[in-house]
């Protein structure tokens, strides 16, 4: 009887520390999916309405909402190409999460490829 009690606190302190891991990777990596989507989002806005804008007032417009955002960002990484009516945009960029004792490098390839509309 005394075994069989005693194995259930081993299962609870592993689970716990199951847990805990998941929550530390949750709380490192969430706020950065976060950031990425919201630069996601400035690029589509920004190619939408890139009717009289110049590739590099949108390039320089993209790498300083990566620069607001925190995001490492620089203007390698950055491709803007505009047609008559099209405009396609790239970022790629790589974020270091770090963890105790390991640094996860993140990388990230983002393209927006739309239309553009002028009224």
């Amino acid at each position: 009887m005394r075994r069989q009690a005693g194995q259930g606190k081993v299962g609870c302190a592993i689970w716990l520390v199951c847990f805990a891991v998941a929550a530390m990777v949750a709380y490192k990596m969430i706020p950065v999916k976060v950031k990425t989507a919201e630069l996601q989002d400035f690029m589509v806005d920004q190619a939408k309405w890139a009717g009289n804008a110049t590739n590099d007032a949108l390039k320089k417009s993209i790498i300083a909402k990566a620069n607001e955002l925190g995001l490492p960002l620089d203007e390698k990484g950055v491709k803007v190409e505009k047609d008559r009516d099209r405009v396609r945009m790239e970022a790629v960029y790589t974020v270091p999460v770090e963890f105790p004792g390991y640094t996860y490098q993140w990388q990230f390839h983002q393209m927006v490829d739309r239309n553009i509309y002028i009224f």
